[in-house]
């Protein structure tokens, strides 16, 4: 009996051997903590220097941060708190303690820290989906403008409140109208105290590229013309937009930065058509106002091209004069590309609950504002990471829920998944519906507004002896 009792012992022993035990399975934190690493594992932030007080690195910052804006707390100081807690479990250390220091630290570095974080997040999208990054030999980037209220607390008002409202002309003398109805109806409400944001967004990705921020009377012109002296683009880079950035000094900045662009314009831009003697092609047209002509610069020569759809007609301008290299069809589809910073707005504001911001100083709310674009494009990052993998395009990536696999993987971090229920799996499946819609997704009580994008071209117009003589002296000038 002893024996056989031995031989049973000695064949266990030896199976527990010979057999290899299974790995278990990870936990939501080891994944969440792979995918932080992946972005910032490496030290892209060791050129920066700091303070010889400061006990924490900027990569943990960062970590940090993203942490505290992925939580889904309807506080700030809760969501910091939830965010401190990970950090530890995943980590193993705190950059900051306290709320007041992270924000401190952000107000102080964040200006540092975005260009750097930026260019790091644009080589991983490159490398993610290098079949997305160009569109034909084009890098389109798309750019556009939006709002977003703050607290009405005394510091917002004073910093993102516009201080001459209700000051103009028309609102003066509505007094004084003679039309009863017309003077009787309510003066518009003051408007909340805004920030105004300018993003540039990658059209093949969906993504950001860089954005700027400042009080709601900025123009998004003006922002973008900043963007362009600060930041480095890529070569052929085309720049998209709507009739919002129209003008010679922002047309002839982006030329001059050796970038092209493709704008839709309206009744309130003013060509000239036949400025050169020259036998030249349909559609060339120029850009050439009074002011310029008086200073003696030279006009912009473009190219106008006219488009119809079952919407209308739409005009569109593009500083590519070689239908070669921007024909007509690859200029529709880059501009209805552009669609998607509309959408991406609407992610950031109604999906990623940034509509209105919670912070009731200027500089906490400009940091919530701006920290919540990063998180939200490391999201879409990661989606689209293990989307591709799957042989899944960027336009199909759903922002909803692959932010609602990340908060799901947030809250339960110290349970372990099994493979199916794997932070990468959902992201894999967090993409958009394919079936085929028969009607419009507008509700039935939608206001029919008034105020629709006109669709009417722009001001062509002969140029006179007088020009083309000007035209012809600044050539045999320059």
């Amino acid at each position: 009996m002893s024996t056989r009792k031995y031989c049973k012992r000695s064949r266990s022993s030896r199976a527990s051997t010979c057999v290899p035990a299974k790995a278990p399975f990870p936990t939501n934190g080891e994944l969440l903590r792979r995918a932080i690493l992946w972005a910032f594992g490496k030290d892209i932030f060791a050129r920066l220097p700091r303070h010889g007080n400061t006990s924490w690195e900027f990569t943990h910052l960062v970590s940090l941060v993203i942490l505290w804006v992925w939580s889904d707390q309807a506080k700030l100081t809760a969501a910091f708190v939830e965010a401190r807690g990970l950090s530890r479990a995943l980590f193993g250390q705190i950059a900051l303690h306290s709320y007041q220091g992270m924000m401190e630290a952000l107000v102080n570095h964040s200006g540092r820290i975005f260009p750097i974080l930026w260019e790091h997040l644009q080589h991983l999208m490159e490398q993610v989906a290098p079949a997305h990054w160009r569109v034909g030999k084009w890098l389109p980037l798309a750019c556009d403008g939006s709002r977003f209220s703050t607290p009405r607390t005394l510091e917002n008002e004073r910093a993102f409140g516009l201080k001459n409202f209700g000051q103009g002309r028309m609102t003066k003398s509505r007094q004084k109208w003679k039309n009863k109805k017309r003077r009787s109806k309510p003066l518009q409400a003051a408007t909340k105290p805004q920030i105004w944001l300018t993003l540039i967004l990658h059209m093949g990705l969906k993504m950001p590229w860089c954005w700027k921020s400042g009080a709601a009377s900025d123009s998004e012109r003006a922002h973008l013309g900043a963007l362009l002296e600060t930041q480095k683009f890529p070569k052929n880079t085309l720049f998209c937009a709507d009739a919002g950035f129209t003008g010679y000094e922002l047309w002839n900045l982006i030329l001059q930065k050796g970038h092209q662009f493709l704008i839709r314009v309206g009744s309130n831009v003013h060509l000239l058509s036949k400025l050169s003697t020259c036998r030249t092609k349909n559609g060339l047209v120029y850009l050439w106002p009074k002011v310029v002509a008086s200073r003696k610069q030279p006009p912009l020569v473009l190219r106008l091209i006219k488009l119809e759809s079952a919407e209308g007609t739409m005009f569109l301008i593009t500083s590519v004069l070689n239908e070669r290299e921007l024909s007509n069809s690859m200029a529709e589809k880059l501009y209805r590309l552009r669609w998607g910073i509309e959408l991406q707005f609407r992610s950031v504001k109604q999906t990623f609950g940034c509509r209105k911001l919670r912070s009731r100083t200027p500089g906490n709310a400009l940091v919530e504002l701006e920290w919540a674009l990063a998180g939200l494009w490391l999201i879409q990052l990661l989606a689209v990471k293990e989307q591709i993998i799957m042989e899944g395009t960027p336009q199909r990536s759903s922002v909803a829920l692959a932010l609602h696999a990340v908060r799901t993987t947030m809250r339960a971090w110290s349970e372990r998944v099994s493979r199916e229920q794997t932070l990468a799996h959902q992201l894999r499946n967090a993409v958009q519906d394919n079936y085929e819609r028969h009607s419009s997704k507008c509700a039935r009580y939608s206001p029919n507004y008034k105020d629709k994008p006109t669709r009417s071209g722009p001001k062509i117009r002969l140029a006179s002896e007088t020009q083309k003589h000007a035209y012809k002296r600044l050539l045999y000038t320059t």
